[in-house]
């Protein structure tokens, strides 16, 4: 087999496999969690949901693939077949985890549930929303958002839900509402963070008179590139070159070690950094 083969198979079964778990944990989140409280979720499957509670017919495993199917077109239109395939497949295994899930887990305290299910509802999403494809509904809604207009997906889906509450309060207990808004908050913070924890950086720029010693080091010893930016200081007047560099979270430490151990006085500034692209860190996603 060619490498371009094994290559192209790889990334199919990465990305079957980010679904499967994602859509696996989404399903406990919302059949173990949420619904046997009568909370609502966010998005497709909150309006699923509340489609299940007012009419009490269907599932809403079989609402929720109702619904996504006009969803589906907008995602083969303006984003592409492969997220379109991925993601049909990643509505398929949602609805079938929908119906497989039949356990409960034994929590009461509506703010525990709260809790739970926004964590395990957001962490599920957010390792789908690792692979090139999407639970479909209001996941492709997001994405098309976020890759047309860089709207992130945390923040949409928040404020598409505080519509989607707002009609809930006519059939649903207020206070189920205003739990369940609060969860989608939580949904979508475990979300976002779970989209951003693999893909932080930090952005350094280092102002030092060892600048050569310092940059040196970073080549060699952390094995990063940087760059020299033009200063000029506004009160000494005097020409300075600015280090300016790119290291992932967790090297950040030996940067400064390094750069402290060359000179004391350096003055570093750090900025955190969610999208890098280039040699060394991430590529572009195309879906």
């Amino acid at each position: 087999m060619s490498p371009a083969k094994r290559q192209l198979l790889s990334s199919i079964s990465w990305n079957l496999l980010l679904i499967t778990v994602g859509s696996l944990l989404y399903g406990i989140g919302v059949k173990a969690i949420v619904v046997p409280q009568n909370f609502i979720t966010g998005g497709i499957t909150g309006v699923s949901l509340l489609c299940y509670y007012v009419t009490n017919i269907l599932s809403p495993g079989i609402w929720y693939f109702v619904i996504n199917a006009p969803l589906f077109l907008v995602g083969w239109k303006l984003v592409s077949r492969r997220f379109f395939l991925y993601s049909l497949f990643g509505m398929v295994m949602s609805s079938i985890w929908f119906e497989l899930i039949t356990f409960t887990i034994p929590l009461h305290d509506p703010f525990l549930v709260m809790l739970a299910g926004g964590t395990v509802v957001g962490a599920g999403a957010g390792i789908v929303f690792h692979s090139l494809g999407s639970l479909g509904g209001n996941d492709i809604i997001a994405i098309v958002l976020h890759q047309k207009f860089n709207i992130r997906m945390g923040t949409f889906f928040f404020v598409f839900n505080l519509f989607l509450f707002a009609f809930s309060f006519g059939a649903l207990n207020l206070d189920m509402v205003l739990y369940s808004l609060a969860m989608s908050f939580i949904t979508s913070f475990v979300l976002e963070h779970v989209l951003t924890m693999f893909n932080q950086r930090k952005m350094v720029l280092i102002i030092s008179e060892s600048h050569e010693a310092i940059a040196r080091d970073i080549n060699k010893t952390l094995r990063r590139g940087c760059t020299y930016l033009d200063g000029k200081g506004a009160y000494s007047g005097r020409e300075k070159k600015i280090i300016l560099t790119v290291v992932h979270n967790y090297q950040l430490k030996r940067l400064e070690s390094l750069a402290l151990h060359h000179d004391p006085s350096a003055f570093m500034i750090t900025e955190n950094t969610f999208n890098v692209l280039g040699k060394g860190f991430s590529k572009q996603k195309v879906y």
